[in-house]
């Protein structure tokens, strides 16, 4: 697809993903010009031949004439810089087209699932990175332990470990030689519009494979998966106890954050595995991390030291700092099941401290489908502020705003305006001790930030 390829320019290029593709292929030596809509807040400094350029417009296929135009899932095809680059000829390709033919020439280990991939990616880039495999990894967020959202490899092996997006559904277009499924929950509702799409997608991305899929065995959704394979070979399945490929029991959390437990292989105990992240949830996703390792060769004990390190990634239960004794912790939870296994993992490291929740609902399609799940899990919270539904480009629908999830929370919820009047109406009712929580996919981070004094940008 980009063979022969010198120069190419990317629409979206301060996004997560696009940002880490950009820093592949300028690895791999190709020219790389960008704009965005908004300042990019991951570092693209001697990445882009210039600036990121803010805002689209057509003058920049004239400028920069690029060989190929590569569209993040944000940007329309009638866009005017888009036209344009239909009218010179250059090739049009969207963000997975071009990240699967990168990983489909590779040995490919592509982590899937609506929840948990971000950080069962981090720990897998990990675990290969410090081992000493050499891999190109590609994760939606920054990883403070790698030291960005990308990496470009050159081992021997050729091992391309990569996060996989199955929003749009284009995380069929990847075919990896140890395909990782952390769950198959229903999410992204504008695109699966029942739970039996979801599934279906994800058995054809099983399917897809070249060889081994590791999954999660205790999640509903990967079970109907499991069912429906079409090819049973290869399959390994993670979960609590000792009857799965791999396993882990006698679950400890620690005091002040990280949780621990013992690991099984086969039914056999491997040793204890100590993280530095908190939440059950970590435990799973540190499994399948370690599975994926082991088919490579890496033992359970170097893989069990390297996560003990491990600090996690941006926006997920990232501890921003303190200021009068009251922390603030940050995470992108945005989904029911998220929003629960987050808050159950707050009170499990603090349970003595009142968690004060600012959360921001993200898209009006999500709101709609899953108010009374949000609503639920809310109520984990010890005092919830709830902001405007985060639209990110969705046109709003009825009965989406964030009124139906107070009309159907159990609890007194708080109504905010805007992240501008947040803390004027948070501020007041914070005490020394407190747990300052901010969670949501879009911008709520902010508040969190505005309240320490500083204005960093994070994922």
């Amino acid at each position: 697809m980009i063979e022969n390829i010198k120069a190419v320019h990317l629409m979206g290029a301060g996004g997560a993903g696009m940002s880490a593709l950009a820093k592949l292929l300028g690895a791999a030596g190709l020219e790389v010009s960008g704009c965005d809509l908004q300042q990019p807040h991951y570092d693209l400094e001697n990445i882009l031949i210039s600036p990121c350029i803010i805002g689209h417009s057509p003058e920049h296929i004239d400028k920069f004439k690029p060989q190929a135009l590569i569209l993040s899932s944000a940007v329309s095809h009638d866009n005017p810089e888009v036209l344009r680059a239909k009218e010179s000829g250059i090739k049009i390709y969207s963000r997975a087209q071009v990240l699967s033919e990168l990983f489909n020439n590779a040995q490919g280990i592509g982590i899937a699932g609506a929840h948990g991939k971000t950080t069962t990616t981090s720990m897998t880039g990990l675990i290969f990175l410090q081992a000493g495999l050499d891999p190109t990894i590609y994760v939606g967020a920054n990883v403070p332990d790698i030291g960005s959202n990308a990496v470009s490899g050159h081992g021997q092996e050729k091992y391309f470990i990569a996060e996989l997006d199955e929003s749009d559904g284009t995380f069929e277009l990847f075919h990896p030689s140890i395909a990782i499924i952390t769950n198959a929950d229903w999410d992204h509702v504008d695109h699966y519009k029942t739970r039996n799409e979801v599934i279906e997608a994800f058995t054809r991305f099983a399917d897809g494979r070249k060889k081994f899929l590791i999954m999660c065995a205790e999640d509903e959704g990967t079970s109907h998966v499991y069912e429906k394979l079409i090819n049973h070979e290869n399959v390994l399945r993670y979960g609590w106890g000792k009857n799965f490929d791999w396993g882990a029991y006698d679950i400890v959390n620690n005091p002040g954050g990280g949780i621990s437990c013992k690991v099984s292989h086969h039914g056999s105990e491997l040793g204890r595995l100590e993280l530095s992240v908190s939440g059950e949830h970590n435990i799973l996703n540190s499994l399948a991390a370690m599975a994926a390792a082991d088919l490579c060769g890496v033992d359970f004990k170097t893989s069990a030291e390297i996560l003990k390190h491990f600090h996690g990634s941006e926006r997920r239960m990232q501890v921003k700092g303190s200021r009068n004794n009251i922390l603030v912790i940050d995470d992108y939870a945005h989904h029911p099941c998220e929003i629960k296994a987050t808050l159950n993992a707050v009170r499990g490291i603090y349970p003595d401290k009142r968690i004060i929740l600012i959360y921001q609902p993200h898209r009006f399609s999500r709101t709609a489908k899953f108010a009374p799940d949000i609503a639920r899990a809310l109520n984990l919270a010890d005092e919830i502020f709830l902001l405007p539904v985060y639209s990110a480009g969705e046109k709003e629908l009825s009965h989406s705003s964030s009124d139906e999830i107070i009309k159907l929370s159990e609890k007194a919820v708080t109504r905010i305006n805007n992240n501008d009047d947040a803390l004027n109406v948070i501020e007041p009712r914070l005490k020394s001790g407190d747990i300052l929580l901010t969670m949501g996919a879009g911008d709520v981070y902010k508040i969190g930030e505005k309240f320490l004094g500083h204005h960093g940008h994070v994922e």
